[in-house]
């Protein structure tokens, strides 16, 4: 029996520094020092990924913060107020950037911050009251998974940074999986179909430049390999075009269509995966769905 590898094991594969969590070896980065300043460069970065992953229009300027408030409180109309809801709390998160903004610059001026300071405890506050207003938000795609995304700017501040960072390696490990998932399920969807013979290396391509994609900063070097490997396999997937027979019945026609429907949308699923970084699984248990019905 082969021994059990300890989560956070680390090791080195083909020249790739990796982390090991549950099942996958991703690829590790050095944990910087637990410094206000590094805390700031990491929220920038959760900030500018969450918003450009969400819907459009809740970005809203942290200095507009008691404005839209103001608005959200009166609003009565349940849809309009949802929508008012998430525009506050993109408030909420670029005044506790801004307000950490300031902290750093303070404190590189040589100014001392001690952690009970007031501005650090709004600062606080608001990633908080932002998270609480998550359930107003919607993925940019639709489905759910607001919360595993909307949630790191607040854990980034919350959590040491080598705590947060094995964090993210788990919630990549679980996109992983999902990837070999939706991966797996349609090659056995279009495997048993004449035509779709090309079909399964074109999927097996996606699914693993996906999870490379998934596991890279988009700061690292290698991204600029990655990358396009990435875009090269969806697109290849997008352009598939099955060999159907020259007049098919029917029945045999809406067969054809509907696997090519089906596998145009798993391989959506999986560009999501890989950009989002974090499972969505009750998405991904109604695309299997689809297709355990489809098969039947």
């Amino acid at each position: 029996m082969s021994k059990k590898i300890k989560n956070g094991t680390r090791k080195t594969i083909k020249e790739k520094r990796c982390v090991y969590y549950d099942g996958y070896w991703i690829r590790h980065y050095d944990v910087q020092t637990d410094s206000l300043a590094t805390k700031k460069q990491t929220i920038d970065q959760l900030t500018k990924r969450v918003f450009h992953h969400l819907e459009p229009g809740i970005n809203t300027p942290g200095n507009r913060l008691e404005e839209i408030r103001a608005i959200y409180q009166n609003e009565t109309n349940p849809a309009r107020k949802r929508v008012k809801g998430a525009m506050l709390a993109g408030a909420l998160l670029n005044r506790g950037s801004d307000i950490l903004t300031m902290i750093v610059e303070l404190e590189e001026a040589g100014v001392s911050i001690e952690p009970d300071n007031e501005l650090l405890r709004t600062c606080g506050e608001c990633f908080m009251e932002a998270l609480e207003l998550g359930n107003n938000i919607k993925l940019a795609t639709g489905g759910e998974g607001i919360d595993e995304l909307w949630g790191e700017p607040f854990k980034a501040f919350s959590m040491p940074m080598d705590a947060f960072f094995e964090s993210r390696y788990i919630k990549i490990a679980q996109t992983m999986n999902e990837i070999d998932q939706i991966t797996e399920i349609l090659i056995r969807l279009v495997n048993p179909i004449p035509g779709f013979k090309q079909a399964k290396s074109r999927i097996m391509a996606l699914g693993h430049s996906a999870k490379l994609a998934c596991e890279t900063l988009r700061s690292d070097p290698d991204m600029f390999e990655i990358w396009p490997e990435f875009v090269a396999a969806k697109e290849s997937l997008e352009d598939y075009v099955p060999d159907v027979p020259d007049n098919p019945a029917p029945e045999e026609e809406d067969r054809y269509n509907k696997a090519l429907e089906l596998l145009h949308e798993g391989g959506v699923f999986l560009v999501n995966l890989a950009t989002v970084r974090v499972p969505i699984p009750e998405s991904m248990n109604e695309f299997l769905k689809k297709c355990s019905n489809y098969k039947s």
